[in-house]
């Protein structure tokens, strides 16, 4: 496929200073569709000194003519939806639909709330004899993963550029085609030299040097929580802002009153989308023991449809990861009833979709992030027992309630320690904070509560 061998810099694509390359190998089938260059800490440099020169310029415009830029920005991705997704399906092995609708859609919907919440957002207010101001934070970090990977850039781009901030991108090292498509949507809007620059490479080098340099303002990190807690410490050094968004264990509550069949069918689609690699799949499924042989049945009817619908994991490493993991839940005495550890496939980094039962809270399995097309499901006596599963992790990304009456699966998610719960399958709303409580980050994305960490308030007082 169609590469950059360079970095997108002020405005321009230059060669890097680095001469070490990234392959970016197609997860079905193993084979190196382009190269990249991995960037150094000089590349870093060159990026933030573009956006530090740009900031004031950028900072200064009017919200007005920001917002343009990003509508115009949404219109580039609409143009190039085709290419952005036939690029994520290579790269990540999503199914071409899924990245068409999702992989590309979902970007494009983001992008375009900003282009209207840049135009409409009160940067500034009146509090008794106080002019309350909100101006950008500076130069961001955005540093981004590969399961969503243009999902995840536009959602901390757009905002922030929205606010006035300027930003260096480094994307996943495993998909880094998309990104720079971004790049070149982003110079097709029109979007001044420096505001947006672009370093590929490894999290290692590149993203370590970008999290510790003294130009940068800010860092806003999606990825695992381990990296996180590496990401917070380097940034909190030079008490910098970090946002992050990190693992999830997500529980999917079905309670005595919902329709089971409806919940359970939703659910393990939930799991077995983007092939598991979803932070807040809803990858627990807690049903009352009554009903508890009827869900299992029915989750492993429903998996074994997935068979053929889902791609690879990412890559060899990720196979491994969730084929241990499966390993692990069948030695500690969960029940295998769907799938299981065996690679269905001789070439490709391919999973089965797998459901364990009869598995307990303080298992491996219903304790941490598989990232892979895995449910649990576990058995509870009463409604206080779900909560006690429910909350009974280290994260809280996000959830999921399931009742015959709305009113009681709101009072049931008001008390789950979670960022986010979607009441009997409630849609996927860009406008709507997404963050989470405990290990699972610090900071809100999308929407007005997602522009508002790339801003910082200063009071005139009168």
């Amino acid at each position: 496929m169609k590469a950059h061998d360079g970095m997108y810099i002020d405005g321009a694509w230059r060669p890097a200073e680095s001469k070490d390359t990234i392959e970016v190998v197609n997860p079905a089938d193993e084979q190196v569709i382009a190269v990249v260059p991995a960037g150094s800490a000089l590349d870093v440099d060159a990026a933030v000194r573009a956006a530090r020169a740009a900031l004031p310029g950028w900072a200064a415009t009017p919200p007005a003519d920001r917002a343009a830029r990003l509508a115009a920005l949404r219109d580039t991705l609409v143009a190039r939806k085709d290419e952005i997704a036939e690029t994520v399906t290579a790269e990540l092995g999503s199914p071409l639909k899924f990245s068409q609708a999702v992989h590309a859609g979902a970007p494009i919907a983001v992008a375009g709330s900003y282009a209207e919440l840049a135009a409409s957002y009160p940067f500034e207010e009146k509090v008794g004899n106080s002019v309350v101001h909100q101006e950008p934070i500076g130069v961001v970090a955005a540093i981004t993963p590969w399961n969503y990977p243009l999902h995840q850039i536009v959602a901390k781009v757009a905002p922030a550029l929205a606010a006035g901030c300027t930003v260096v991108l480094k994307p996943a090292e495993d998909t880094p085609l998309v990104a720079q498509l971004f790049a070149e949507a982003v110079h097709e809007a029109g979007v001044p030299a420096g505001v947006f620059n672009l370093v590929t490479g490894v999290g290692t080098v590149a993203g370590q040097a970008l999290a510790e340099h003294p130009g940068v303002d800010m860092v806003s990190f999606t990825g695992s929580t381990a990296v996180g807690r590496r990401i917070g410490a380097a940034a909190g050094a030079a008490v910098k802002r970090v946002a992050l968004e990190l693992g999830g264990k997500s529980a999917n509550v079905i309670l005595p009153s919902a329709d089971l069949a409806k919940a359970v069918n939703v659910g393990v689609a939930n799991v077995m989308s983007n092939s598991g690699q979803t932070c807040s799949a809803w990858t627990r499924m807690l049903v009352h023991r009554d009903v508890y042989a009827d869900a299992v049945e029915l989750a492993s009817a429903a998996a074994a449809k997935y068979g053929e619908r889902i791609g690879p994991v990412v890559n060899a490493g990720q196979q491994q990861r969730v084929r241990g993991y499966i390993e692990k839940g069948v030695a500690e005495g969960a029940r295998l009833v769907a799938g299981g550890p065996e690679a269905p496939r001789d070439q490709g980094y391919w999973v089965s979709p797998t459901v364990f039962a009869d598995v307990t809270p303080e298992m491996t399995v219903a304790q941490e992030e598989i990232f892979g097309p895995v449910l649990t499901i576990l058995a509870y006596e009463d409604e206080d027992d779900a909560l006690r599963i429910a909350n009974g992790t280290v994260y809280g990304l996000a959830g999921a309630v399931w009742a015959g009456d709305e009113a009681e699966a709101v009072a049931f998610a008001r008390r789950m320690e979670t960022g986010q719960v979607d009441i009997n399958g409630g849609r996927f709303n860009p406008l709507a904070p997404f963050g989470g409580y405990k290990q699972s980050g610090v900071g809100r994305e999308l929407g007005a509560h997602g522009l508002s960490e790339y801003l910082q308030t200063k009071s005139l007082q009168f």
